[in-house]
């Protein structure tokens, strides 16, 4: 299954990386024809191998991350007694059930999964801000297997371990969690940095909207791997997930290049190319289209003129900027809170739209997490063409405001889908679509953006702290969202959560208008400036 999902990205993919190669060629002799595409098809080798095995990381990961929210339903029954919860599955012993139960009610069950959901996202907030700083340090490789490894561990222990012993307790899961959203929160930045080590800012919407869809194809496989194995129990969920992700955290660290460096691309005998670390082209990575033809025509008639190779120069170590400078560079703290209220909207239908499903249509739990891959399928599509658009336009901001504002429309009509699944299904991957789609843009090609500014040139180590600080931001607001949403639906129902849904957006739409009234000014001065020179 892990294969075939994989096939929604890779195609393309190929297909991005040979067009970013391709904007390099240079009229040369045949042998140096030769040579050049040599390179060249070593070079995309590497960016398929490192794009293939992120995603690979990232889908496994919210397979496991999507298992809690698919089995909600199971557990809060799990941990309310018989008498006071009809959904009592045969299988289960009464006395089990009786002895071991956590709570009174339902209601208590459902605002403390919410109370972990808030636990997991502050836990996962705080270890972002510390990930992507040590990311910025550390082999990329080492920060990513150490994440998935241990926090498939986390999931074996709270999902499958305490149900196979009858251990129940809050204060194990609470620790638990905690421990699962600091190990989670190394990935992200790590994977994001990879792909901004091999991937130039040009056609970086595309690339990376499309590459972001990992995380909705892991909620995909994971809502599948949850459904096909839940008539068993739940604990059986987490078993399936939580193996699966640690054989990925294996392949991670014996399969993942983290940068064209770790492969020797980056050397002027080996590429053309002078250093990363020294030219003045230090803040592009290898693969971006932006480099100037003639400059690697001399390089190579350079190299003709004499017999014996060039001196390699002395690298010299980058050096990474602190968390506060990277907090205050242009457009972070902004496209920060934006994100912030985005990703509360956009996680609440992560973690409560499979129980939203059940609880208030009465599906079956299974048919509700099979029909909640729709909004995932939405989100992989809008950010695939948001961010082409983007590209095309050349501009974020326009494509992410006219995208949340149609987002706004598409929640009112969600609260207000029949009792009739296609409808349903329809509605929901419209919605995923103006949400998840932005969300996806953030969270990648923009702060792949970010952390790549003309200001930090001869600063390459910045893209996790960046990316670290956006996705810590948006997950402060998601985990207080998580409560809340639980506290609302307890207190008002489902239609005042979904009108709390539009004031979110609403507020992501506020943060980013001075960035939308500044890209707009600097498309009008360009179209000035062209009609000057016409």
């Amino acid at each position: 299954m892990i294969c075939d999902d994989e096939r929604i990205v890779t195609p393309v993919l190929q297909v991005a990386v040979v067009w970013h190669s391709s904007q390099r060629s240079v009229p040369l002799n045949s042998g140096k024809e030769i040579h050049s595409k040599h390179r060249r098809t070593v070079a995309v080798s590497r960016v398929n191998r490192a794009r293939r095995t992120s995603t690979e990381s990232y889908v496994l990961l919210h397979a496991s991350r999507k298992t809690f929210s698919n089995v909600k339903v199971s557990i809060s029954a799990q941990w309310t007694p018989s008498t006071h919860n009809d959904s009592v599955p045969a299988f289960c012993p009464v006395e089990t059930w009786e002895d071991n139960h956590l709570f009174a009610d339902e209601k208590q069950a459902t605002l403390f999964l919410g109370a972990l959901d808030s636990i997991f996202l502050f836990s996962y907030a705080v270890g972002l801000y510390l990930s992507g700083i040590i990311g910025d340090r550390v082999n990329l490789r080492y920060v990513l297997c150490f994440g998935l490894c241990g926090s498939a561990v986390v999931e074996f222990l709270f999902g499958t371990l305490t149900e196979w012993l009858h251990v129940y307790n809050i204060y194990l899961y609470c620790s638990l969690w905690v421990l699962n959203g600091l190990l989670q929160s190394a990935v992200w930045p790590c994977v994001v940095a990879v792909m901004g080590n091999w991937f130039g800012k040009a056609g970086r919407g595309f690339v990376f909207g499309l590459w972001s869809a990992c995380a909705s194809v892991g909620n995909i496989l994971g809502a599948f791997l949850a459904s096909s194995v839940l008539k068993y129990g739940y604990e059986y969920a987490f078993l399936v997930t939580s193996v699966v992700q640690f054989a990925g955290g294996v392949v991670v660290f014996f399969g993942l290049l983290t940068s064209p460096k770790e492969v020797g691309l980056h050397l002027e005998s080996e590429t053309g190319l002078s250093p990363v670390e020294t030219d003045t082209d230090s803040h592009r990575p290898l693969m971006s289209d932006e480099e100037d033809d003639e400059q690697e025509v001399e390089t190579y008639s350079q190299r003709c003129r004499t017999d014996q190779p060039p001196e390699e120069p002395e690298d010299e170590p980058p050096y990474a900027i602190g968390f506060f400078q990277a907090f205050c560079l242009p457009g972070v703290l902004l496209y920060s809170l934006a994100y912030a209220c985005l990703k509360l909207v956009n996680y609440s239908f992560f973690f409560w739209l499979p129980f939203y499903l059940s609880n208030n249509y009465g599906w079956k739990e299974a048919e509700a997490d099979r029909l909640s891959v729709w909004y995932d399928v939405g989100g992989i599509v809008g950010g695939t063409l948001q961010g082409l658009i983007s590209d095309f336009m050349g501009k974020r901001a326009p494509v992410l405001v006219f995208s949340l504002v149609m987002a706004m429309g598409s929640l009112v009509g969600y609260s207000r889908s029949p009792n009739d699944k296609v409808i349903n299904a329809v509605i929901l991957a419209i919605t995923g679509f103006f949400i998840g789609g932005p969300s996806n843009m953030i969270s990648s090609a923009i702060s792949a953006d970010l952390g790549r500014q003309d200001i930090l040139r001869g600063s390459q180590e910045a893209l996790a702290t960046v990316t670290g600080i956006v996705d810590g931001t948006g997950s402060i607001g998601a985990a207080v969202g998580q409560y809340l949403v639980s506290l609302i639906e307890s207190r008002l129902g489902w239609m005042s959560v979904f009108y709390f849904f539009v004031v979110m957006t609403g507020g992501s739409v506020v943060f980013i208008v001075p960035l939308l009234v500044r890209e707009l000014r600097d498309m009008w001065r360009e179209r000035q400036a062209l009609r000057h020179q016409l």
